[in-house]
Parts: C-alpha cells; sequence; structure tokens
C-alpha cells in the first residue's frame, strides 16, 4: 500500500496529532541547552505545511533519551518547545505529561494552537506499544501524521499501536516521506556501479547490513574500526586496534559470503600509540600501535572506485575523526562523495555529523537523520512505524 503523505491530507478545521524525532543532544548542566538544533529543524517544514492547511490545534509528541518509564527533569522537552516556539513564532505550550488530564483543556483554548506533549517516554507504555497508551493518546487528534524516521524502526505505542485509532486518517510526514523515497531507490532501482562506504565501531552492528548490502551493491569499501576485525581475519597483523573476537568471526563469516571480491580494505592506516599519539602513515600496524584512520593509498583506491560509481550509500566514519590528526580520511571521503555525479545517500550517526563537519553535507541528494531505521531498511526493505503507517500492523 503507498504511503500517504501529508501534502494529500485536508487538515482545515481538524485536530492534528503529530509524531516527530526531536532527541536532540543537550548540555550536561541547568539549564540545558540543545546543541545541535538540526532534527527540529528538519521537522519545521512539516509543522508550517500544517499551519498553512489549517489545521485548528497542532499536537507534537516525541521522546527525548532514556529515562527508563519515569519522569526524569534531565530529559524534559522543555527545551525543545522553548526553541520551535522561537522557530514557528508562536507559542508553544509544554503539558505535564503526555496523557495528562490539562491536555484537554489546552486543547479548548481558542488561543492554544501548538501543544507539546511532554516526553512519551516517561510512560512505561510507550516502549511496550501498549495499545491503551496508544488510544489515550489517539484522543487529541482527528489526523496521524508520523514524521519520525528515526524512531519508525521502534514498535512504540506513538508510532505502531497508534495507527489502529486513525484507520484511513494516517500520514506520512515530509521528512518520512523522503526518508523511504531516498532509502527506498537504493533498494529498488540503484543506478550501477552502486558503492556502499561502510565504517564505525563494531561488524556485529552492522553484519545484516552488510549481508543484504553484498546482494546489492557492486563494491563494499570498508574503513574505520570496522576494517580491522576484517583484516585480522584475513591474517594481517592489526597491533591493539580495535576488534573483538565475535567481531573477527563476524568478519569471517562476511568474507566466506563474498564470491565477487566486493569487499575492500585498507591498504595502509593512519596508526598512533594512543587515541591521543602523534599520527603515522604506515602499511603495517605495530604490536603497540593502533589503526585509528585509513591511509592514503587506501584512500586513493577508494576515491577511483567512487569516481565511477552512480550510486553511493555511507554509513560510518573512515576513523577516529572526532580528532583532527584521524579525520583526514573521513572528511576525504565526505569531499569525494560530494562532488561525484552519484545519487548519494548518508546513513545517519556519526557520518552525519562528519557529513556537516565536512562542510559538505548539502551536496549530498539525502542525508538522512535516523542511523538505526536507515541501516534497518536497508536489512529489510521495511520498518515496524512505516509498515503501520500503510495500514499493515
Amino acid at each position: 500500500m503507498q504511503l500517504k503523505s501529508i501534502d494529500t491530507a485536508e487538515l482545515k478545521g481538524k485536530k492534528v496529532l503529530a509524531r516527530f524525532d526531536f532527541n536532540v543532544p543537550l548540555t550536561k548542566t541547568e539549564p540545558r541547552q540543545i546543541t545541535d538544533a538540526s532534527r527540529i529543524d528538519l521537522a519545521l517544514p512539516t509543522i508550517r505545511l500544517m499551519l498553512e492547511k489549517g489545521a485548528t490545534k497542532i499536537v507534537l509528541m516525541s521522546h527525548l533519551g532514556r529515562p527508563d518509564g519515569q519522569p526524569n527533569p534531565k530529559y524534559s522537552l522543555e527545551p525543545v518547545a522553548t526553541y520551535l516556539a522561537e522557530a514557528l513564532g508562536v507559542d508553544v505550550v509544554l503539558t505535564s505529561s503526555a496523557v495528562d488530564s490539562g491536555v484537554k483543556e489546552f486543547l479548548s483554548l481558542p488561543e492554544t494552537k501548538i501543544v507539546l506533549l511532554e516526553n512519551l517516554r516517561f510512560s512505561p507504555e510507550e516502549e511496550k506499544n501498549s495499545s491503551e497508551f496508544a488510544e489515550k493518546l489517539a484522543m487529541y487528534g482527528d489526523i496521524y501524521v508520523n514524521d519520525a524516521f528515526g524512531a519508525a524502526h521502534r514498535k512504540h505505542a506513538s508510532v505502531h499501536a497508534i495507527n489502529n485509532f486513525f484507520k484511513n486518517r494516517s500520514y506520512a510526514g515530509l521528512l518520512l516521506s523522503k526518508e523511504i523515497q531516498s532509502l527506498g531507490y537504493l533498494m529498488d532501482r540503484p543506478k550501477k556501479p552502486f558503492v556502499a562506504v561502510l565504517g564505525g565501531a563494531k561488524v556485529a552492528d552492522k553484519i545484516k547490513t552488510i549481508e543484504r548490502l553484498l546482494v546489492l551493491v557492486d563494491k563494499i569499501l570498508i574503513g574505520g574500526a570496522m576494517a580491522y576485525p576484517f583484516l585480522k581475519a584475513h591474517g594481517h597483523a592489526i597491533g591493539k586496534s580495535l576488534c573483538s573476537d565475535e567481531d573477527v568471526a563476524l568478519a569471517k563469516q562476511l568474507i566466506a559470503q563474498d564470491r565477487g571480491g566486493k569487499l575492500q580494505l585498507p591498504s595502509d592506516h593512519i596508526v598512533a600509540t594512543t587515541m591521543d599519539g602523534e599520527p603515522t602513515q604506515s602499511k603495517t600496524i605495530g604490536s603497540e600501535q593502533m589503526g585509528l584512520d585509513i591511509g592514503l593509498e587506501t584512500l586513493e583506491r577508494y576515491e577511483h572506485i567512487l569516481k565511477s560509481a552512480q550510486t553511493i550509500f555511507w554509513n560510518g566514519p573512515m576513523g577516529l575523526f572526532e580528532n583532527k590528526n584521524f579525520a583526514r580520511g573521513t572528511m576525504k571521503i565526505a569531499e569525494i562523495i560530494a562532488h561525484t555525479e552519484s545519487f548519494s545517500v548518508v546513513g545517519g550517526g556519526d557520518s552525519v555529523a562528519a557529513a556537516h563537519q565536512s562542510g559538505f553535507a548539502e551536496k549530498f541528494t539525502h542525508v538522512s537523520t535516523g542511523g538505526g531505521a536507515s541501516l534497518e531498511f536497508i536489512e529489510r526493505g521495511e520498518l515496524p512505524g512505516v509498515q503501520a503507517l500503510r495500514g499493515i500492523l
């Protein structure tokens, strides 16, 4: 069933209940400030569209952090309410809880246009996908909109069970629609050559993704700490590089599945004795050293492969890019992809931060907001929250 976009919804005179991903990083000290508001900024077009289409009330909901089903001021959405009010130029009322009796009072006030429910995860029923909790939330809207791609891989009440109460009245927000369209292109009709760039820490976290990509792509360029289990599986010395026995076993399994030589590994490295140590270019990794970035030879080889690609998916940095001594590989990969003519997708997580840090984020075709969600979509071709939105529960 086709996803219905909010573009097609008749909202005039309606109350809209909308799920967003406002799970933004906050400072650790009071008053808690938002350190990166990009997830909220990406939600603004959908909220503005709802206002333009004449919705009488807009009830926003989101989670923030992991409060473990208990109210915790540390995870309050108050900084989000303040930011939204400033960005939209309208009052945004924050409720004391997601399902308290005061919500209906706010909805009856003519001067109140936008209400933000307090953190959904203050209620344990949210993560339990409680139908009763979803029904209480559903009472706040005539129309349901899901624009929380970053939470769409979860079977939680506000993204999954809630769809039972909005038959033929559920819509995808602008951001979620774009995410599914862009990632769907990778799965359904990618132009060849299709090249994936995978980095980050653990093979175990991405084994299903790699297995799926081995079927879909022409080459997989491996970097970051993920490379060392593969190198060790091939018999190379990796010194003190980040690597677990479980990851080596999984790497061997993936190597055995790689019939066409699709897996490409670093042939040289930037090494140091500590994460704050002096960087050295090397073909080998000494017993007291650790690999912390890909080397120049590897970069040149990866660049050659990427320049001929028509479709590129990138997830995970090529090294410890938070330290400028080990950031060159990641920044250069971002630059190379940005200057290709390919359909390029950055798959959430640290790679998004790296893309923005490189200054080339706007040159990618699509920068995903959900790391876990984008990987699961590639693994399975669907997400529970999106299936529910389509009416498949």
